[in-house]
């Protein structure tokens, strides 16, 4: 199978991705990994990377045509960003979105990044809203519509375990002979 976990910053998707990635006996893939092996390519910092990255929307473009080729080519794989649903489109076999309410996610990263809370939640939204922009401008995805994920899920009020236990345990219901279609996935994959 191919399992995508996406959600906003602080949801806890990595921490999730990585540990239901280890309890499947699935290789793991991050949105964050391919990030800076675009970084090393070009001989940038990811910061650096990242910066340019607010200039330049081929970097974003390269970083999705890369998740895309990844789960059109792999199986037995838990992909994470925030956009792995939407980019693994048709490839996908369940869809998880995680998620916790904006003060929680922002006390995560805060603690993450040793930062004040205020800072991290100013931050966060603004990231937020940047990038549901520029989801919208490149693909047409409405990062708001949850409509294509199999299993949505609320961070806030499980552990790490017991959000990888909750992941696991839908999938582990899953059969996919009585599947009656999973929702399909419409995006204007233009990644030039």
């Amino acid at each position: 199978m191919l399992v995508t976990i996406s959600g906003p910053a602080g949801s806890g998707k990595s921490t999730a991705a990585a540990a239901l990635a280890e309890a499947l006996g699935y290789d793991h893939v991050s949105g964050g990994d391919i990030f800076r092996e675009l970084a090393d390519e070009r001989g940038l910092t990811p910061l650096e990377l990242n910066r340019q990255a607010e200039e330049d929307e081929s970097i974003d473009r390269d970083l999705d045509r890369r998740l895309r080729e990844t789960a059109a080519t792999r199986d037995d794989l838990v992909l994470e960003s925030r956009l792995a649903g939407w980019m693994a489109g048709e490839h996908a076999d369940f869809r998880v979105w995680l998620d916790a309410p904006l003060e929680i996610r922002a006390r995560r990263i805060a603690d993450r990044e040793d930062k004040p809370v205020d800072r991290a939640r100013e931050e966060t939204r603004a990231r937020a809203a940047s990038e549901a922009k520029r989801y919208r401008e490149y693909y047409r995805i409405d990062i708001e519509d949850l409509s294509i994920y199999d299993l949505v899920l609320n961070t806030a009020r499980l552990d790490p375990d017991g959000v990888v236990e909750a992941i696991a345990t839908i999938l582990e219901a899953y059969d996919p002979a009585v599947d009656e279609g999973k929702t399909p996935v419409e995006v204007e994959y233009d990644f030039s």
